[in-house]
C-alpha cells in the first residue's frame, strides 16, 4: 500500500471500552459485566449463578466460541457487548485446538514453550473476532478471567509475588495488550494493629467487604486502562460508566480551552 500525505485521516475517538476483568473466584466480574448495555454471555464456565442472563448454551470447544462469535457478526440482533466468561476456562479449549491442529496429542507435545507461542494464532483468531464486532457494529466486549497469586521477576529488586492474571503467560501479555482496560477486582482491606504488650504489636488484614476495581498498575497487582480512570473504583459498571463520562467531559474542556 502507497503512503502519503493524502492517506491522513483523523481517529475517530472513544469507541466501544474492551475490557478484561480478573479477580478471586466470586467476587462480583460477571455481575459487573451483566450490568454493562444489553450484554450476550459466551460462557465457557458455569458461572451464571442466580443471575438470569441471555447467553448462549455453555461453549465446550474453540469451534463452538468461533461459532458463536460469528453468529453475533453475521447475524441480526440488538446485544451491545459481548461478555467471554471466563479465558481461563476458554484457555484449554484453545490449547486443545492447536494440538489437533497439528497432530499432536496435547499442548506439551509441541516442546518446551513451543505450543503456547502456537496458540496465540487462535488466540488471536478469538480477538480479531472480538474487534469485528467493535468496528463493524460498536459492540464492547468484555473478557473475564481468575487472579492467581505468582512469583514476580522484577529488573529492579528482588522478585516477589503478585496478583496476576489466570493464563500462560504469552496468552496473557497478548491479550492486555489488546484491550483497553485491565481490571482488577478485590475486597478492600485494612490494617489493623493490636497491642499484645511488652512493646510488640500484631497486625492483620480485615476485609471492609467493600468490592473494588482497581485500574492502575501497582507491585500488587497487574492494571491498566487507557481512559484516565480513577485508581480505584467500586466494582459496578455505573461506577465505570460516571469515570468514563467525567474524563470524557475533561477531554472535551481541555480541547475547548486549548483551541
Amino acid at each position: 500500500m502507497a503512503i502519503s500525505l493524502q492517506s491522513i485521516s483523523k481517529t475517530k475517538g472513544m469507541k466501544a471500552p474492551r475490557i478484561l476483568i480478573y479477580g478471586t473466584h466470586g467476587i462480583g466480574k460477571t455481575t459487573f459485566a451483566a450490568g454493562a448495555p444489553k450484554p450476550i454471555f459466551l460462557f465457557t464456565e458455569d458461572g451464571a449463578g442466580q443471575l438470569s442472563l441471555d447467553s448462549f448454551p455453555l461453549l465446550k470447544s474453540y469451534d463452538d466460541v468461533i461459532s458463536a462469535l460469528n453468529a453475533l457478526l453475521n447475524e441480526e440482533h440488538d446485544y451491545k457487548t459481548v461478555v467471554l466468561d471466563s479465558l481461563d476456562h476458554l484457555e484449554p479449549l484453545v490449547w486443545d485446538h492447536t494440538a489437533a491442529r497439528a497432530g499432536k496429542a496435547s499442548i506439551e507435545d509441541f516442546g518446551y514453550g513451543k505450543g503456547y507461542t502456537e496458540a496465540l494464532t487462535y488466540w488471536r483468531q478469538i480477538l480479531d473476532l472480538l474487534d469485528r464486532l467493535r468496528n463493524e457494529k460498536n459492540i464492547a466486549y468484555i473478557l473475564t478471567a481468575h487472579a492467581h497469586i505468582k512469583r514476580f521477576d522484577s529488573p529492579e529488586c528482588e522478585p516477589y509475588d503478585r496478583y496476576q492474571i489466570k493464563l500462560n503467560d504469552k496468552a496473557s501479555g497478548f491479550i492486555q495488550e489488546s484491550v483497553d482496560c485491565v481490571f482488577f477486582c478485590n475486597y478492600q482491606t485494612v490494617i489493623q494493629k493490636t497491642d499484645v504488650g511488652f512493646g510488640k504489636e500484631k497486625t492483620r488484614g480485615i476485609t471492609t467487604g467493600q468490592r473494588n476495581i482497581y485500574t492502575v498498575e501497582k507491585p500488587a497487582y497487574i492494571a491498566k486502562n487507557r481512559f484516565n480512570l480513577p485508581e480505584k473504583m467500586p466494582l459496578d459498571w455505573g461506577a465505570f460508566v460516571t469515570a468514563l463520562q467525567a474524563n470524557k467531559q475533561q477531554n472535551l474542556g481541555n480541547t475547548i480551552n486549548n483551541g
